[in-house]
């Protein structure tokens, strides 16, 4: 059995700890509240405008065709990887890493695969594993906005309209509840084609200032408004995922201290009954003696 003062200082430690994952519990709540507003506001305006896009891009004739929609050969490959700066987050970094490396191993096995991370995490998980990496916003979740993630979608936009790479797909976690975030996995480039029905598919459409102007500018904003989208997602389900861990870290503190305070009382109970019994021996000594 431990002595006292080792049962005391694990007091000690775990009650510290308890004091970190309850701040870090506030923060993350704090954070949650902002980016769940955030992504709660775009979601509606970024999937509707996709829906448009992607409809407006499979009716295309020949003479108004964007070069995001344009279908080829598959033969390099960029993965954009959506993860934290911190730990502390539970699995929410390991099961969009696992879920990277199943896309890879059954879509694009045997093909030239580059990894872009979104997040230090990524990063250093991919760079220590020997992918390919675009690591020029890795740090882009230090200060996330608007004008960040456009860099980064422009960035993948270009790769694809240059030829650099035939598909993007971008892994992240899609933000539920605090308690929930779903990994998915999304194909941003080419654009989605969507089924039609012959003549009456352009029917439903007024192009409005004309065709030609919808391509060459709203669609490349429609997509770096979409990647803004996935990264808000991202950004919310790491303050729920850490805010769900630290509320666990917590309550399984408080359980460790409970048993430790038996733990406790039990030693300093024996240790009492013990000196007890030496100074009873003692006198019964004396007495003989």
């Amino acid at each position: 059995m431990a002595n006292l003062k080792e049962v005391k200082n694990r007091i000690k430690s775990v009650t510290s700890t308890q004091q970190i994952t309850k701040a870090m519990k506030m923060v993350a709540a704090a954070k949650l509240r902002r980016a769940q507003d955030a992504i709660l506001q775009m979601r509606p305006y970024a999937q509707k405008l996709t829906s448009i896009i992607n409809n407006v891009s499979s009716t295309s004739d020949e003479g108004t065709t964007t070069p995001y929609a344009e279908v080829r050969e598959i033969n390099s490959v960029l993965i954009v990887v959506a993860s934290s700066d911190r730990g502390l987050c539970g699995g929410f970094n390991s099961s969009s890493f696992k879920h990277a490396k199943v896309v890879i191993a059954e879509k694009y096995a045997g093909l030239d695969v580059t990894i872009m991370p979104i997040g230090k995490k990524a990063y250093e998980h991919f760079k220590k594993r020997g992918y390919r990496l675009i690591a020029d916003h890795s740090r882009l979740f230090e200060k996330l906005n608007f004008d960040g993630a456009r860099a980064a979608a422009e960035h993948a936009m270009k790769g694809f309209e240059t030829k650099q790479f035939d598909v993007v797909e971008i892994v992240y976690n899609e933000f539920k509840n605090v308690a929930t975030q779903v990994v998915q996995n999304e194909q941003f480039l080419p654009i989605k084609q969507v089924a039609t029905e012959g003549a009456n598919a352009t029917e439903d459409y007024i192009f409005q200032p004309n065709r030609e102007e919808i391509f060459t500018q709203i669609i490349p904003n429609s997509l770096k408004i979409q990647f803004y989208k996935t990264l808000l997602e991202s950004n919310a389900s790491e303050h729920g995922a850490r805010m769900t861990a630290m509320d666990k870290a917590t309550e399984n503190a408080d359980e460790l201290l409970k048993e430790l305070r038996l733990t406790y009382n039990r030693t300093r109970q024996a240790a009492i009954t013990k000196e007890i019994l030496e100074i009873v021996g003692g006198a019964e000594a004396l007495a003989k003696g």
